[in-house]
């Protein structure tokens, strides 16, 4: 008999040693969790939705969001103010040549 551990057991003895954990990266992207107050405006809404993409994505990869975002901002506002109004009243000159 023999006081040394056969092979095959020290080799299922060396797997059983867990992985170390990955250890925590403070320049990883991570959410803000930033609460969004609806503005009740289905475009703009949808565009400030788009800002959360930028949780997943490292810095250098949040211009590109947030230009797409200042576009679709500004769009939103000039389609409201290029939607027909209420028709003007009619005029009340009179050509007197």
């Amino acid at each position: 008999m023999s006081d040394s551990v056969p092979e095959a057991e020290a080799g299922t003895a060396a797997e059983a040693v867990p992985e170390a954990e990955p250890t925590f990266d403070p320049a990883a992207p991570a959410p803000l969790n930033v609460d969004r107050t609806p503005s009740g405006n289905a475009d703009v809404d949808a565009q400030l939705g788009r800002l959360a993409d930028t949780d997943h994505l490292a810095t250098d990869g949040h211009v590109e969001v947030y230009e797409d975002v200042h576009r679709g901002l500004r769009d939103a506002l000039t389609a409201l103010d290029a939607r027909p109004g209420p028709p003007a009243p009619p005029s009340t000159y009179q050509n007197r040549s």
